[in-house]
């Protein structure tokens, strides 16, 4: 594709236009910025009124956390060596949530307009910024080591430099340190253990040992600044956000403590999440339109926005987790949903936020403050709706 693109301009231009309007057969729909097409149920294939108590049970499955987030968090977390809310929260609305078959929305539920904060679902988004350092060539193999790129200290020591953009991707780094005054220890420890034991514990090989870890995820954040040299959400926004004609309301944060010099410029290191506060604040709206442009392998309107290649190693299981990718979660592993499809994929976030994909079926499904033991339930309800 590479060489006829160079070569006959014209034609990928007219082939890129007809994969818009026809695949396999059937017309490819996609949203317009301002207008989304409803369909009925019946219409797309589903039994309505099954389809109708899965949006009862996500409703009446509310998150049982407090909807003032910063209780919610101190409640959770509060626990952390050290924890402290250094990023902006917002109190949470209602369970809302959307589920689009063939790009159309066949049901929502809740106020979708709605801007929360959704934790680490923030993380899928990290992961896609990434993706596109990587297809436009800033990053040359998620091989490579990261000290490589970041050669501040961050990397120092004889562990840490064996660290790789993909031991970062899938959290299997276990990198030690401090960034942003907060501690990789003092991360979600086991309370089985006393401070000296967190501190001092055996690091594992990069790549053999799963841990989910806010500071580290926060540190691919830092270390993709320093690829991109201007504000990741500005990479967002023009990359991903503005194409697939999401609204102007998403914000992402970072911490208050997260100002670094890039080029002589103050800039804020965003938060993969809203441990600490921070992270992404987004409607279920534009979540939605996030899914779609993955449940399309990357591809909106006939533009590539980020590469097949990524999407497909951003969904691969990684060896020290098989039910985790690059940030998204897998359907299979040891965090295997039955009844639901392996091949679907998911951002998860706390406090019961998903954007669930399924390119199989051509599905995208956004649910918010869903208690989140009740994923399962409410995926299975939606897969019995289909006639």
């Amino acid at each position: 594709m590479k060489t006829l693109k160079l070569t006959r301009p014209g034609l990928i231009i007219l082939i890129g236009f007809f994969l818009t309007i026809v695949v396999h057969g059937q017309s490819v729909y996609y949203p317009e910025k301002d207008n989304w097409v409803h369909k009925n149920p019946a219409e797309m294939g589903f039994d309505a009124e099954k389809l109708q108590e899965a949006v009862k049970f996500a409703l009446d499955n509310e998150y049982s956390g407090d909807r003032d987030l910063r209780v919610a968090i101190i409640r959770s977390f509060g626990y952390e060596p050290g924890m402290e809310i250094v990023g902006p929260t917002k109190k949470r609305g209602g369970p809302a949530g959307i589920i689009l078959k063939d790009g159309y929305i066949i049901s929502e539920w809740g106020d979708i307009s709605r801007v929360d904060m959704t934790f680490s679902v923030t993380k899928s988004y990290l992961s896609t910024i990434v993706g596109l350092a990587f297809d436009d060539g800033l990053i040359n193999s998620v091989d490579d080591k990261l000290y490589k790129y970041v050669w501040d200290g961050t990397f120092d020591g004889d562990h840490n430099m064996k660290i790789s953009w993909n031991h970062l991707l899938n959290q299997s780094s276990d990198w030690s340190g401090q960034l942003f005054g907060m501690y990789d220890w003092a991360d979600r420890p086991s309370g089985r253990e006393e401070l000296d034991d967190w501190r001092y514990r055996e690091l594992h090989e990069p790549g053999t040992y799963f841990k989910y870890n806010d500071v580290r995820v926060n540190l691919l954040a830092y270390s993709a600044l320093q690829v991109w040299r201007k504000p990741l959400p500005q990479v967002l926004k023009q990359r991903i956000m503005d194409p697939i004609g999401a609204s102007s309301t998403w914000r992402w944060y970072g911490y208050s403590s997260s100002w670094v010099d890039v080029d002589g410029l103050k800039v804020q290191s965003v938060s993969g999440g809203g441990h600490s506060g921070g992270g992404l604040f987004i409607s279920t709206l534009d979540h939605a339109r996030f899914g779609l442009l993955f449940m399309r392998n990357g591809e909106w309107k006939g533009q590539q926005l980020i590469s097949g290649q990524w999407v497909e190693m951003a969904t691969e299981s990684s060896p020290a987790n098989p039910s985790y990718g690059y940030m998204w979660w897998l359907n299979r592993g040891a965090r295997v949903m039955e009844k639901v499809p392996e091949s679907v994929f998911y951002a998860s976030g706390f406090g019961g936020n998903y954007i669930v994909i399924d390119r199989d079926n051509n599905l995208v499904m956004v649910t918010r403050w869903l208690e989140p033991s009740k994923l399962g339930d409410f995926l299975q309800l939606v897969y019995n709706s289909i006639n």
